[in-house]
């Protein structure tokens, strides 16, 4: 199975970035092939701008499409995601989470914001035909207790049962098998 983990910080020491480090040791345990694709080393001109052909971005939706799953991994700013995370959904093809499992994970200073991921993130991955968008988890920033494991990786023990719940909903197949299915989806 192959994990693509989107961290949305514009910072990359930020809490949300650490969390993506620990979800990617995690599910590297499980088996999982990860890749961690921090947003905020993309080009961001190309980005906005939508530059068709600029290489970093075109790995990086290759990246997504390749994926059997997402994680996304979002700081929540002003009770809602990330908007650095909204520019690279909007490159994204319309039906580009077709037949994928997403897992939308947010750090945040206050639960008052722990609605931005059903209100705001979940209605956004559905619209674009995510297979399956799994029960998205908040993490307080005060709760982030995580520890380096025996093989070096961090383990966040409060992501332990959302990283299982995940991994169980993926779907079967390889993403290959079932890019037909998405082509077809996106005509």
């Amino acid at each position: 199975m192959r994990i693509a983990i989107l961290s949305a910080s514009p910072s990359s020491g930020s809490r949300s970035a650490f969390v993506a480090e620990a979800v990617g040791g995690h599910l590297t345990m499980l088996g999982a092939k990860t890749t961690h694709l921090a947003l905020s080393r993309l080009p961001v001109e190309a980005m906005v701008f939508r530059r068709d052909g600029d290489p970093a971005i075109e790995r990086a939706l290759s990246l997504v499409a390749a994926a059997d799953g997402v994680v996304i991994v979002t700081p929540i700013y002003k009770a809602s995601f990330s908007g650095l995370l909204k520019i690279f959904l909007d490159l994204l093809p319309q039906f580009g989470l077709a037949r994928k499992t997403v897992l939308p994970l947010a750090v945040g200073g206050s639960l008052a914001h722990v609605l931005a991921l059903d209100y705001g993130l979940r209605p956004v991955l559905q619209s674009m035909r995510a297979g399956h968008v799994a029960r998205s988890h908040f993490v307080l920033d005060k709760d982030i207790a995580c520890t380096i494991g025996p093989q070096g990786a961090i383990e966040c023990d409060e992501l332990l049962g959302v990283m299982g719940e995940f991994v169980a909903a993926l779907p079967a197949g390889p993403a290959e098998e079932r890019a037909p299915v998405m082509a077809r989806a996106a005509s």
